[in-house]
């Protein structure tokens, strides 16, 4: 290249980069997301089945992340739990929805995991456990939302209606003046999705994905505080407790149908022996809350 095509080019360059200097870059916006020690904030209330973080414990292995805990079973290739704390500084922001469904990449290299595709064709939706929308602080944390390990195959009904109902309803019990903590999971095995009766798929990678017989969440609301949440639980804490089949036809309820609602004790037996939610609690605070029914709020208008 002679020496004139050389410095028409440098000066060309140059001139990029100076109509490049003040562009703002494009970064995630996390400026409105909660901040410190909030990895543990959500298990605040206990790990309710001990997960760790051993590889040889595969089945009930711990994640810690900045926005939610898991307890995961490689061998369901689901997560046993989710665990979250949930305020209005989570899901009112800059986020939006990032629908980057992937494999979780975090894992132990060797293990064989869900991916973005792994459900496809199986009539059963990628059903979240911590909600997208309950992490809409920045799109980095609800990107976080999406990875394959935050689902569970969900019966589309199920996800689309009853169960998205249920998710508004617990952002709707969180205002500026309140928070909660909510603990997400499934037991058994065999749901109902728009293929039909399913209790295991087979993906493209050879990896077995059991379907849940049934799905539950709890959640315990409390006044939102700077001190340590657990003082500000007590026995007249509201306790919400639900335990959906997970299959279609429950969109032929309310979403809030009797049927639906149940009790800590209950969730805690159907999971078997040793699953204690409330862990971290006294034990008759425990008592006292794990026996209670939730009524909903009659103001409360599901969000279709």
């Amino acid at each position: 290249m002679n020496q004139f095509k050389y410095t028409l080019l440098l000066a060309g360059f140059i001139l990029f980069l100076s109509s490049c200097r003040d562009e703002t870059p494009v970064v995630f916006n996390q400026s409105d997301c909660p901040s410190g020690d909030i990895t543990n904030l959500h298990l605040l209330l206990g790990n309710p089945s001990e997960a760790t973080t051993n590889e040889n414990n595969p089945n009930n292995y711990l994640m810690q992340m900045e926005e939610y805990a898991i307890s995961y079973s490689r061998d369901r290739a689901i997560p046993n739990w989710v665990s979250w704390h949930l305020s209005d500084e989570w899901f009112e922001g800059n986020g939006t929805r990032q629908n980057d469904f992937r494999a979780n990449p975090f894992f132990p290299a060797d293990w064989n995991v869900p991916n973005s595709e792994s459900f496809s064709g199986t009539g059963f939706n990628r059903g979240h456990n911590c909600p997208s929308a309950d992490r809409l602080c920045s799109d980095n944390f609800n990107s976080a939302t999406f990875f394959m390990s935050n689902m569970i195959p969900q019966a589309p009904l199920h996800n689309q209606e009853t169960w998205k109902h249920w998710e508004c309803y617990f952002r709707y019990l969180v205002d500026d003046d309140k928070e909660m903590y909510v603990v997400m999971g499934n037991y058994g095995q065999g749901g109902l999705g728009d293929n039909g009766y399913a209790e295991t798929f087979e993906d493209e990678n050879g990896l077995v994905i059991t379907v849940p017989e049934s799905i539950w969440k709890v959640a315990i609301l409390i006044p939102k505080g700077d001190d340590n949440d657990l003082d500000f639980i007590d026995a007249q804490s509201t306790v919400i407790a639900i335990d959906i089949p997970n299959t279609n036809t429950v969109a032929n309820f309310e979403w809030d149908d009797p049927q639906f609602i149940t009790t800590v004790d209950e969730i805690e037996q159907r999971m078997g022996t040793g699953f204690d939610l409330f862990s971290n609690l006294p034990s008759n605070v425990q008592d006292a809350l794990e026996s209670t029914t939730h009524s909903t709020d009659p103001s409360f208008t599901p969000c279709w």
